[in-house]
């Protein structure tokens, strides 16, 4: 692990800052006790740092209310509670072809079992999303559009504002997938008119695997889809309906709300406009020179304004997922090849007929001698054919 440079930050954000592991590790030995169940100081004091959390968050994304900034896994999790809880018999939903699987899926059970019809809007050459398609995608039973802020293949980043001005004026719940987006760019929940929004705790936000949550806006109605434990009110016989109980079910992943809260305070401290620009600094070194080198094809690989450091690329005669092998065995980079479990981007590139791309994403902790190893071993390997 000491020698391999991660180029793989899109999956998960690594490593994590320090104050991350050893506020974990701190917290773990001296709070790990179950919040909410009783009234002794040690669970007073977890509570605490949990409740701590959903402000920094809710204060992070502009929302109005802790209470509904709620935890889960992750933001698959998030997004099948939000959609099991929203979507309801002879609904239409909209929605794009940048999505990942943790809204295709949920959405392809709905519709296979005649719940729910879905249309799904394609994006321009350059991976975005034109509002307006969406606008006359829409229908009289429309009930939500749920769009992915950033792609995670192509990493361009969408006009929020814009989808979310249409939401509000058709009348249709906005929900959104800030997987690759919370803790790299702006989210203004107000602003962007955003209703759901489901993040997940192990990407930018620099916490670990295991976390996520969602914040749901006061206007939201959404159904329980989960019934259990939550602490409070155990004589009731159902599962309670205010937040945050509505969206949680059993015990939280303490540690994991514990690495979120190191982790806001991280980027709290190093700032994330700072962070963003550094690393949409070393996206540019990388795709100039991986855009340099023959038989080199790169992916929706515009501007670096609204998007995320995340590159795809494919070498003329090289299968991906060969190319990542090579990578990894020959020159000890750790990147991602395949689908990236985002089938419809590569069905729209045509990609899935080569076995998808090869992905670079960067991160915090890369560096500009980690960029130009990388361009230096694609050459090699292309090279190779070459010959």
């Amino acid at each position: 692990m000491e020698n391999m440079i991660y180029l793989d930050n899109a999956a998960t954000s690594y490593p994590k800052p320090k104050e991350v592991y050893d506020f974990m590790d701190e917290f773990y030995r001296k709070h790990g006790v179950n919040p909410g169940r009783s009234g002794y100081d040690a669970t007073l004091e977890t509570e605490e740092v949990v409740h701590n959390t959903r402000k920094m968050l809710t204060d992070f994304f502009n929302g109005t209310d802790p209470n509904r900034l709620t935890f889960s896994y992750n933001a698959s999790d998030s997004l099948n509670m939000i959609i099991q809880g929203m979507v309801e018999k002879g609904d239409h939903v909209v929605s794009t072809n940048l999505e990942h699987n943790s809204v295709l899926r949920p959405l392809n059970v709905l519709e296979r079992d005649g719940v729910c019809e879905v249309t799904y809007v394609p994006f321009d050459r350059n991976g975005y999303m034109d509002p307006e398609e969406i606008r006359k995608a829409v229908k009289p039973n429309t009930k939500m559009v749920v769009v992915n802020h950033g792609s995670n293949v192509i990493g361009t980043v969408q006009d929020l504002s814009a989808i979310g001005a249409i939401c509000r004026d058709r009348g249709v719940f906005f929900a959104v997938d800030a997987s690759q987006t919370a803790g790299a760019v702006k989210i203004d929940i107000q602003e962007m008119n955003i209703d759901l929004l489901a993040f997940t705790g192990h990407k930018c936000l620099m916490g670990p695997t295991g976390i996520g949550g969602s914040y749901i806006a006061e206007n939201v109605d959404i159904r329980i889809t989960r019934h259990g434990g939550t602490g409070v009110r155990s004589a009731y016989p159902y599962h309670l309906e205010e937040f945050p109980y509505r969206m949680e079910c059993g015990t939280l992943n303490l540690i994991g709300v514990a690495g979120l809260h190191a982790g806001q305070k991280w980027l709290a401290k190093e700032e994330m406009e700072t962070i963003h620009q550094r690393e949409m600094a070393l996206w540019d070194r990388l795709k100039s020179g991986l855009e340099r080198i023959d038989g080199v094809i790169t992916y929706c690989a515009g501007s670096s304004e609204n998007r995320n450091a995340v590159l795809s690329i494919n070498i003329e005669g090289w299968e991906a997922g060969d190319v990542g092998t090579m990578l990894d065995v020959d020159y000890h980079i750790a990147c991602r090849t395949g689908l990236q479990c985002a089938p419809r981007v590569h069905f729209q590139l045509g990609t899935d007929k080569i076995h998808g791309t090869v992905r670079f994403s960067l991160g915090p902790f890369n560096t500009e001698s980690h960029i130009d190893r990388a361009v230096e071993a694609v050459e090699e390997i292309a090279q190779i054919k070459r010959k």
